[in-house]
């Protein structure tokens, strides 16, 4: 086994020399489908894409007034947390959020600063929540991204819709989806590593628990007893304890900003943190490639990875 840790190690290190960049590349308008499946989908390398939904309306009209009149009535489902980490390790357990369904404009009074109120909101439950919970805004935007349905051959398999506080955070973590991340307001501040760096970043096997705000106001967990333990990175690549988790040394993060008008290619199975602009709101696009040969290629990575103890 020291031998397949060492040479994934290599492999890790000869994956930065040789094809990815250090940085996160832009293009210039919406590409061809081929050329992009060949520039960017095949070798799984990240992008950011300036002018490619410039024709949305929903660049200018989703202002809070606009929302508040649009869909301000609406009841949508919301993440809450004492202090914005949403499915996020917390001591020994997997914690997720508490999920309260409020209405729109009552969201726009906490982000606003109208109501004060103990607790961190977040609107990222995930499923299509746009769709399904926000139909009324999709006249405002694609229901898909052309270019890119016609370079997978296929539809998305979710329409998310994001919006919240500046200290809700997204904890580090993979997807097997192809995303686009449309970012309409505001920015969103992105932590990402590659696939090939899996075995310098720590995974256990934690309890899963939900946060419950009490009527005092206060947050207690409360375990999932009848769930199994849920496998997650207890790393925070804002703060690192390396003493801890000295591997991580050999990482390599790449830090950057998308902006207002700006998307984001995240390729599947990159590890990806996330913080925003205080009422930054945004829309990706999901394509699932869970069965694909990439897919498959580095779920074998994990695998090893896992089996010489980088876990």
């Amino acid at each position: 086994m020291e031998s397949v840790k060492k040479r994934l190690t290599e492999f890790s290190l000869e994956a930065h020399e040789l094809y990815l960049n250090s940085s996160v590349p832009y293009l210039d308008g919406s590409p061809e489908p081929l050329l992009f499946f060949r520039d960017w989908i095949a070798p799984n390398k990240p992008v950011i894409i300036r002018n490619a939904f410039s024709h949305w309306p929903a660049l200018n009209r989703w202002t809070p007034e606009y929302l508040r009149e649009k869909v301000g009535s609406k009841v949508i489902s919301v993440s809450v947390t004492p202090n914005g980490y949403a499915d996020a390790v917390s001591g020994d357990r997997f914690v997720m959020p508490e999920e309260r369904k409020m209405t729109f404009s009552a969201v726009l009074d906490v982000i606003q600063g109208k109501v004060q109120q103990r607790g961190v909101l977040y609107v990222q439950k995930q499923c299509s929540n746009l769709l399904d919970e926000l139909p009324e805004l999709t006249d405002d935007l694609e229901p898909h991204v052309p270019w890119m349905s016609t370079a997978l051959g296929k539809l998305p398999d979710a329409v998310n819709f994001w919006l919240g506080e500046a200290s809700a955070v997204t904890s580090m973590h993979k997807d097997h989806y192809e995303n686009l991340y449309c970012v309409i307001s505001g920015e969103k501040n992105f932590i990402l590593l590659p696939p090939t760096d899996r075995p310098f970043i720590p995974y256990g096997m934690y309890q899963p628990a939900v946060y419950h705000q009490t009527d005092d106001g206060d947050f207690k967990v409360i375990d999932q007893s009848d769930s199994k333990k849920v496998p997650w990175i207890p790393l925070d690549p804002l703060d690192p304890d390396l003493d801890r988790y000295p591997q991580y040394i050999r990482a390599h993060p790449i830090s950057f900003s998308v902006k207002a008008g700006e998307m984001l290619y995240l390729p599947s199975l990159w590890f990806h943190h996330v913080q925003q602009s205080h009422g930054c709101i945004a829309v990706n696009f999901w394509y699932d490639m869970e069965y694909d040969i990439k897919y498959n290629y580095y779920q074998l990575l994990d695998t090893l990875s896992e089996d010489t103890g980088s876990s």
